[in-house]
């Protein structure tokens, strides 16, 4: 454990012995043994007229594999598993693909409602809860081209300030809506995941028929989704920090 906090010391920028000695509260004799003993497997390296104590090339290796391996399919699906128990009603988890919401998984909730989403539909972003959750961070130029480009290309009509007044209080919230603007009688609450460098990897969302989706209810559910999404995140390896 006290290897760890040595890594983590580094890490938030102590880089000298006695740097290191102060944040553990330890003796430079016991910091250096611990150290020494990091640099020589890699976990740490050393310069001592330089810059000092800094993260190894093992982190480097290590932290390429744990993202590699961080596969947001299988890392989602105990979360969607039990978003879905818990609500009872449709989860998706869904990626962006170049201007659209790609879905990557799907679970079934128990009420009898038939929602047309598969597993690999593609689907317009400025309509689709997942797909405003997805552009979230994006600049509000991107939110004008994506609505006007759906609106083109079929998307149920909708006013754009009306949307895009909406779109900023989604981004304020952190989550957002689909208010039967897909689908005909069905509504969502969508919240982003992020990813390790902080940028939003991927979305979920728990829809479900309007008649079980009042906004009373889709309030109560956004502390529940967010929670959710949040969870994911930090398996992938998410701190906390977005990106600027």
């Amino acid at each position: 454990m006290r290897g760890l906090d040595v890594i983590e010391a580094v890490a938030d920028g102590a880089a000298t012995l006695q740097q290191l000695a102060d944040v553990l509260g330890l003796s430079r004799s016991t910091t250096h043994r611990l150290a020494a003993s990091l640099v020589e497997r890699e976990y740490l390296a050393f310069a001592p007229r330089a810059s000092g104590y800094r993260l190894g090339a093992k982190l480097l290796q290590l932290g390429y594999l744990a993202h590699s391996q961080a596969d947001i399919v299988q890392v989602a699906r105990p979360y969607l598993e039990a978003l879905s128990e818990s609500t009872e009603d449709t989860v998706h988890l869904g990626v962006l693909d170049g201007d659209t919401a790609l879905y990557l998984d799907k679970m079934p909730g128990r009420r009898r409602i038939t929602i047309s989403s598969r597993v690999g539909d593609r689907q317009p972003l400025s309509s689709t809860g997942l797909g405003k959750a997805l552009m979230l961070d994006h600049k509000r130029a991107y939110w004008e081209e994506r609505f006007q480009a759906d609106q083109a290309g079929g998307a149920p009509p909708a006013d754009a300030e009306v949307w895009l007044q909406r779109m900023q209080d989604y981004a304020d919230v952190g989550r957002a809506f689909d208010l039967e603007e897909n689908e005909d009688q069905i509504r969502c609450v969508a919240a982003p995941v992020r990813g390790v460098d902080g940028k939003i990897a991927g979305a979920i969302s728990v829809s479900s028929a309007a008649q079980y989706m009042s906004d009373e209810r889709m309030t109560e559910l956004t502390d529940v989704v967010i929670d959710a999404a949040n969870s994911i995140s930090r398996e992938l390896g998410f701190s906390g920090a977005k990106p600027r």
